[in-house]
């Protein structure tokens, strides 16, 4: 499932894909004689999601759908313009609207084109008039989103476009996307769209049925630790 997910749905930020090595830290004897010690293991990205779970899941600047006190987390990182997060996206709200248990947390990860980022910087303001939900799935339903359309979408629904357009300067607005750059990078992703749910983080587009057996599982692992 998780292979799958990596090789193919998944529109990448351009650069190689992570790759972790294990390597065990002993000295090892080179051909020649001398010792050379050998750099530890690299953190692995579960390590990282374990040291960087309040910044993932409880993000104040992260806009939240669902259930905010739900018993699971689903994160994805996505684009405006991701085709793959587009085709997945009736399945995200279909998710939260069958299982009230979901709280879903977008990052919004604007790395295709500058149309991307204007309309994440548009949503991520939208919050502070209630209306990101709204305008998250109008422009999700779009096939392609620039700078007019955005603004069009987000005057269409009662969005107050003078007051939208001073608030995607908001301090927020810019650590939210810094914050997804960072945890994407520490957590090994590479492209959009990317799901972190329980212990698991599945890179690439999933199926409806992959994406309720992480929930699944992820809330049998909380109930195995209780």
């Amino acid at each position: 499932m998780g292979t799958a997910a990596a090789l193919y749905g998944v529109y990448g930020t351009g650069g190689p894909p992570t790759t972790i090595l294990e390597s065990s830290s002993e000295p090892r004897q080179s051909t020649a004689g001398e010792r050379i010690a050998v750099a530890p293991p690299p953190v692995s990205p579960l390590d990282v999601l374990e040291l960087r779970r309040a910044e993932l899941e409880r993000d104040r600047n992260a806009p939240v759908l669902g259930n905010p006190e739900g018993d699971v987390t689903v994160v994805e990182f996505f684009d405006y313009n991701c085709p793959f997060c587009k085709k997945i996206a009736d399945d995200m709200r279909a998710l939260i609207e069958n299982d009230p248990g979901v709280r879903l947390v977008y990052r919004e990860w604007p790395i295709i084109n500058q149309g991307s980022r204007f309309a994440a910087r548009a949503a991520l303001a939208a919050r502070r008039q209630g209306k990101y939900e709204e305008l998250h799935w109008a422009l999700m339903a779009r096939p392609r989103v620039t700078e007019e359309l955005t603004l069009r979408v987000a005057r269409s629904i009662g969005i107050d476009i003078p007051r939208l357009l001073n608030d995607m300067n908001h301090r927020s607005v810019a650590r939210h996307i810094a914050l997804s750059m960072d945890l994407a990078r520490s957590l090994g992703i590479n492209g959009t769209p990317s799901f972190v749910i329980g212990d698991k983080i599945a890179r690439g587009i999933i199926t409806p049925e992959e994406l309720t057996q992480y929930v699944r599982d992820a809330r049998a692992a909380q109930a195995g630790r209780q």
